[in-house]
């Protein structure tokens, strides 16, 4: 197969790139969890909540439930496939793992039984952006007798983007926030996390860093691990965040710049590769339009000021990761 670095492969979505590589998302996560596992992050808390937690086997809500579990929360989360690998590990950690479909509203009601919160997450891929919206929003409704909601969306979704995947988050965001519950959206930026996975690793293997960007284009970057800071601060601190929206980013940096920090770490020269965007456009016109906008109009997002947060930095990842290992081929 032809590196998507090269020249993006139709028959596979980006996101299936960075879920192959499991042993590289392995080691971003331990890398950013050392980063961020210092003392004094959180004040200790005397209370105990219990949050539903939504897409709890996936990269947000695992993250979000974790953390709740570790601070000493009760957390009930939310999946599809109850008895997979994935849900088995959060009823190790200490979760109640429920099923539950957002197209099942008689599955969603029994899940909020007896929950003060919830950490709503919700994708388009795997279904299409009007589905995505419709679940949201039924997950919103569902959810109408909970003291606060959590939805992470994306950043700048409320700007009305053109971005499919965007603007469905919008109309989520627009029925939450014309309720009566309180409720907090955080808007991430693109992962740091899944920058690394064998979509990546093909192209650096050869010194290239394919993103369908200019060299010199902002990029916004955040880890999943601070958006679950910030979501599990929201929740615990409700009043403070009541009907607030932040779009999140750990830093602002380019294209060019993150192939110099992958240099500097790699240890050989690593250089920006444009793909161009008529072939972005064969795999994904959402996407394109994505990678449009950001080239073309540019996210706007300022790094929070939130004094319990450490934002984590794309070459402190980078500089941690065992590159000789991911970068063996066979």
């Amino acid at each position: 197969m032809r590196s998507l670095i090269a020249d993006w492969d139709a028959s596979t979505p980006w996101w299936a790139y960075s879920q192959a590589s499991r042993a590289s998302l392995g080691s971003v996560m331990a890398v950013i969890l050392a980063i961020r596992l210092t003392p004094g992050r959180f004040q200790c808390q005397s209370f105990r909540m219990t949050t539903l937690v939504t897409g709890a086997t996936g990269a947000q809500g695992g993250a979000v439930a974790r953390l709740l579990l570790a601070r000493g929360h009760v957390v009930r989360a939310l999946t599809r496939d109850p008895g997979g690998a994935a849900a088995g590990r959060l009823r190790a950690a200490g979760a109640e793992v429920v099923g539950g479909d957002f197209d099942d509203p008689a599955s969603l009601s029994a899940a909020l039984v007896g929950v003060g919160s919830v950490f709503a997450v919700t994708t388009p891929f795997g279904t299409d952006p009007a589905t995505e919206t419709r679940q949201g929003i039924a997950l919103v409704d569902a959810a109408a007798g909970v003291d606060h909601i959590v939805f992470t969306s994306a950043a700048n979704a409320d700007r009305g983007t053109g971005i499919p995947h965007f603007d469905s988050k919008q109309r989520i965001e627009e029925h939450l926030a014309a309720g009566s519950v309180r409720w907090t959206v955080l808007g991430p930026a693109a992962f740091v996390d899944d920058k690394f996975g064998e979509w990546s690793l093909s192209g650096l293997r050869r010194g290239v860093l394919g993103l369908p960007m200019p060299s010199d284009a902002p990029m916004h970057l955040v880890a999943v691990a601070d958006i679950a800071a910030v979501a599990v601060l929201a929740l615990e601190q409700p009043g403070r965040f009541d009907r607030v929206r932040m779009d999140l980013a750990g830093e602002v940096t380019t294209p060019a710049a993150m192939a110099s920090v992958l240099t500097a770490a790699i240890g050989s020269p690593i250089r920006h590769h444009r793909p161009p965007m008529e072939v972005v456009e064969r795999h994904s016109m959402d996407l394109a339009l994505m990678f449009r906008y950001f080239s073309e109009v540019g996210l706007d997002v300022a790094v929070p000021a939130l004094p319990e947060i450490t934002w984590t930095r794309y070459a402190d990842v980078v500089a941690g990761m065992p590159w000789g290992e991911l970068l063996r081929e066979g």
